[in-house]
């Protein structure tokens, strides 16, 4: 199975699009989406909508859940996007968002949106701690996340030792059948690593491999529409930056 994991969409209508065109061209079996469709980002509508006719499964991130819930613990700038995103999303839309499940499994594959150790507090998994309790909580051999905006990947190997590995965008990594494996895919549309290029991952089970991709897309155009919404400027020059 080549298994393509897409998450932090963050309401980015040129991110997604360019990143499903990209997946069309890698002849995937299936596909897997694994939170925040919202938050931040000018056309969360639409990428509800475009995420709902997928037909692929969908865990729920911290932003969708805050759209019925709360977003008292997240920044200010995340707050107020969320509180913008109330006012352009139908009922329906939000419904369907806060009634996504926290996990999710594909072939044995694990999924969800933060960490597996607790699903719902939103642990970001940004280094071999917070790692090594997502492999405790998981027995999957292979858990993919997101979350956290940058590309990672960590393994446990027979001794029990968590390790992250270094990422190589665009170059399939071998996944030593030795070994557990984490992978934090990276962000569709709002990347935190320097790059503002819309980023996912693709998992193929049968070669035993992964590859992190990036995928250029108009992201001045987002950037406009950020500011023409009234949404914060620091969202507008974080996809301009990629940080």
């Amino acid at each position: 199975m080549r298994l393509a994991a897409i998450t932090d969409i963050h309401g980015n209508r040129e991110a997604l699009s360019a990143v499903l065109d990209d997946i069309a061209a890698r002849g995937c079996d299936a596909l897997a989406v694994l939170g925040d469709v919202v938050g931040y980002g000018p056309d969360p509508g639409w990428c509800v909508d475009r995420v709902q006719a997928l037909g692929c499964v969908v865990v729920q991130g911290n932003h969708d859940a805050a759209i019925r819930g709360s977003g008292a613990d997240m920044s200010a700038n995340a707050r107020a996007a969320i509180d913008w995103t109330r006012g352009q999303l139908t009922s329906a839309q939000a419904d369907w968002l806060a009634g996504l499940p926290l996990t999710a499994e594909v072939e044995g594959v694990a999924l969800v949106h933060a960490s597996a150790e607790a699903p719902a507090d939103w642990i970001y998994v940004t280094g071999e701690g917070p790692a090594t309790g997502a492999f405790r909580a998981s027995r999957a051999r292979v858990t993919l996340c997101g979350h956290v905006h940058v590309p990672q990947l960590y393994s446990l190997d027979l001794r029990g030792i968590v390790a992250g590995m270094r990422v190589k965008i665009g170059q399939a990594m071998p996944l030593l059948r030795t070994r557990r494996w984490l992978a934090v895919v990276g962000a569709v549309g709002q990347p935190r690593d320097g790059s503002p290029q819309a980023g996912y991952a693709i998992l193929d089970t049968a070669a035993e491999e992964i590859t992190f991709r990036r995928v250029p897309y108009e992201c001045g155009t987002t950037a406009l529409k950020v500011r023409a919404a009234g949404l914060p400027e620091a969202l507008a020059l974080r996809l301009l930056g990629g940080d």
